[in-house]
């Protein structure tokens, strides 16, 4: 294991391991096969990737998803790590050359679709190579009843029997029932296999359920309050998924689109526009997001609910796979239930033990939706695990929620579809609410009813949402003919006899984590050195270590080194840059630059920093002399304007040669000097008083700096 630990700081940055990874590599190593549930996150690709690299041959990673092995293989090459990708992206040549490399030895980590394992090229790869591991990502797409079975999963356990030495195998999977959990077990036929399961809990994420709010308006606010985060829109259909992304596009919004009619190439593009923070939000069917390494996914929003219990947690388990807060948002309304219904029904399987099991799933995940208690614990409590009562991070439990009495409004609404005799739906209850005028409602006379108008400060759409929510929360249904009408419950006749209150929660679409000045300049020089290598930004460093940057503002190596997730391959590609950033941003904001002085600590003296420091300033200096404008000086190197400013004369007193004299309006150096020997030179605002008002600060500085130096010979 002391070889493990060392790998871990050395290509990973991270000075121990977290829960579980260190027991699951000694069973592997130990030559154990290993079903592994380990939570969303939970890091579950370094308890393979290790004993991959330690082993004296090569593991075989078996992953459903071609995104998944592109970007764990960029991103382990970025670390040095000797990987690659055997699946129907890469070319027959290029295929062959792959295979004669993993057999001369290049390779440790070969990465292989199911559908690729049972080829001449892979059989070439089982009988000229040791394989001492296979590694099984996603292993619940083994079960038939898990939520996202592979039929080419069945043939993974063929394979392995092909292996003239029978390898250690080892299966991972974020969410499996007991059901499933022995399905995986029995298909792929480990053998007296060590089961690990270190819990499901996610505690950075928050669980929301929102019934009958306005989908559009509420999604259109929280992508506008969250544009610089990244975030999944989920939708039940195709057509859903469209109508979103256009509706989201129509409000000027960054938005991929992602769904299983879009051919290969459409899905690749629209998937890599998210991936590499070209667009911030991706709307998407289930058809996304399986394996999808992305570590910064702010948030989920769940325009329609999902069919199970299962398929909701791991698709809301694609948010704060760094462990930052996130969240996850349902927006559920009665019409979800009726969708996933039809969706059932067409199934080609009509088997009906098969299809009972997906209804019984169905209502389980309906159950979820109207809960009242902890949604974290009833989560858990589905996967056999116990938590408290309370969590504190939910719709049930969060003093985030607006919590409002509406019974008043609710009785106006009953009653006035119990005097329109419930014959009637949704668009005729309110215009009668609203007070309408129009021929219907006086032909039947609505307008004599004693509900008529009682909402008439409310708009049309307010009152439908009203609505929506009663039908959601059980206090009227909905019909479900051609022409759907409303008819009202026996909860909703208890609110009448007043033995009921009706209370909405309501979450005002919010920014999820304040962005902070210093962030934001790691994040875009982040985005700007991975378009470089042609990564996508998170594989760089997760957004959890620019925030740990922006707290412990590391100025040298071995601070640099301390901050999680800063390998030593990290820090020699990337870490001067951020150190850069760092130290402009502590010169500006008036930090002491600290110089180490612990034993232990490599020694650094201040002419060091102030070398580093004066780099910086140089850096801005020679790109003002090349692009001739501060404007793009910043935007180039991701600081503030007033920043470069301070490095180009930082630069000059440092003997740079540069031209002030651009600064300073023709004919007002004499004004300015005599100025300065007026007011002195410890403030500039009296020295600004006493000159034109077309006098900048940058002019007052630029002459100051040329008296300064006016017997000091340039560079």
């Amino acid at each position: 294991m002391e070889q493990a630990r060392a790998l871990l700081k050395k290509l990973y940055g991270y000075e121990r391991f977290r829960e579980g990874q260190e027991d699951v590599i000694r069973n592997i190593l130990e030559g154990n096969d290993c079903l592994v549930i380990m939570p969303t996150g939970g890091g579950k690709s370094v308890c393979y990737q290790i004993p991959g690299l330690i082993f004296e041959g090569i593991t075989l990673i078996i992953s459903p998803l071609i995104s998944l092995m592109k970007d764990q293989v960029d991103s382990l090459v970025d670390m040095g790590i000797s990987a690659t990708l055997i699946n129907s992206t890469v070319s027959a040549t290029e295929l062959r050359k792959r295979v004669e490399d993993t057999i001369n030895g290049k390779y440790k980590l070969v990465y292989v679709a199911p559908e690729r394992l049972d080829t001449p090229l892979m059989m070439d790869i089982v009988l000229k190579c040791k394989i001492s591991h296979i590694a099984i990502d996603e292993a619940h797409c083994v079960s038939q009843w898990g939520h996202d079975f592979r039929s080419a999963y069945l043939d993974i356990h063929a394979f392995i029997r092909k292996i003239p030495t029978k390898p250690v195998v080892s299966a991972f999977t974020a969410t499996a029932t007991p059901h499933v959990k022995e399905d995986i077990i029995l298909q792929i036929k480990q053998q007296n296999p060590k089961v690990f399961q270190y819990g499901y809990d996610r505690s950075n994420l928050q669980y929301f359920v929102l019934k009958g709010v306005n989908k559009k308006q509420f999604v259109l606010d929280y992508v506008s309050k969250n544009q610089s985060e990244s975030g999944i829109i989920y939708c039940s259909t195709r057509k859903e998924t469209e109508k979103v992304y256009e509706l989201l596009i129509k409000k000027g919004a960054n938005a991929a689109l992602y769904h299983a009619g879009l051919t290969i190439n459409q899905r690749k593009t629209q998937q890599e526009l998210f991936l590499y923070d070209h667009a911030n939000v991706i709307v998407a069917t289930n058809a996304f997001g399986m394996g999808i390494d992305k570590s910064n996914v702010r948030y989920i929003l769940h325009y329609n609910m999902p069919e199970n219990i299962e398929a909701y947690y791991q698709e809301a388990g694609r948010a704060g796979r760094d462990g930052e807060t996130s969240e996850c948002i349902l927006l559920f309304s009665p019409q979800d239930v009726q969708v996933r219904r039809y969706l059932i029904d067409q199934l080609e399987e009509k088997e009906p033990t098969y299809l009972a099991h997906r209804y019984d799933k169905l209502q389980q995940m309906t159950h979820y939706c109207h809960i009242t208690t902890c949604l974290r614990k009833h989560i858990l409590n589905y996967f056999g695990e116990d938590h408290p009562d309370y969590c504190g991070k939910c719709s049930n439990c969060s003093d985030e929620m607006i919590k409002e009495d509406v019974t008043i409004d609710a009785m106006k609404v009953i009653s006035c579809v119990l005097r329109m005799k419930e014959r009637f739906g949704t668009a005729s209850v309110s215009e009668v609410l609203k007070g309408s005028n129009n021929k219907k409602i006086k032909q039947n006379r609505f307008d004599r009813l004693s509900t008529y108008g009682l909402l008439k400060a409310w708009t049309l759409s307010d009152i439908k949402d009203f609505i929506s929510k009663l039908i959601a929360d059980g206090y009227l249904e909905q019909s479900t003919d051609e022409y759907p009408t409303l008819c009202v419950t026996n909860l909703g006749r208890s609110v009448i006899k007043q033995e009921v209150q009706v209370i909405h929660n309501q979450l005002i679409a919010r920014e999820i984590v304040p962005i902070d000045g210093l962030f934001e300049r790691l994040r875009a020089l982040r985005k700007r050195l991975a378009e470089e290598a042609g990564l996508p930004p998170y594989t760089i460093f997760p957004d959890k270590s620019l925030r740990e940057m922006c707290q412990f503002l590391p100025t040298y190596k071995t601070a640099m080194m301390n901050i999680n997730g800063v390998g030593e391959v990290k820090y020699e590609k990337y870490g001067e840059f951020f150190i850069d950033i760092i130290q402009a941003y502590m010169i500006e904001e008036g930090y002491e630059i600290q110089v180490p002085t612990h034993t232990t600590m490599p020694t650094i003296s201040k002419k060091v920093v102030k070398k580093s420091t004066e780099a910086s300033a140089i850096q801005s200096a020679e790109l003002f002399v090349k692009l001739g404008s501060i404007q793009a000086v910043a935007e180039e190197r991701a600081l503030k304007i007033r920043t470069v400013e301070d490095h180009i004369f930082k630069a000059y007193e440092e003997g740079y040669k540069i031209d002030l004299t651009t600064f300073i309006p023709s004919g007002h150096q004499e004004i300015i000097e005599a100025a300065i020997e007026k007011a002195g030179t410890s403030k500039l605002s009296p020295i600004k008083e006493l000159c034109p008002r077309d006098i900048t600060y940058n002019a007052i500085k630029a002459v100051i700096a040329i008296k300064a130096r006016s017997d000091r010979p340039t560079r």
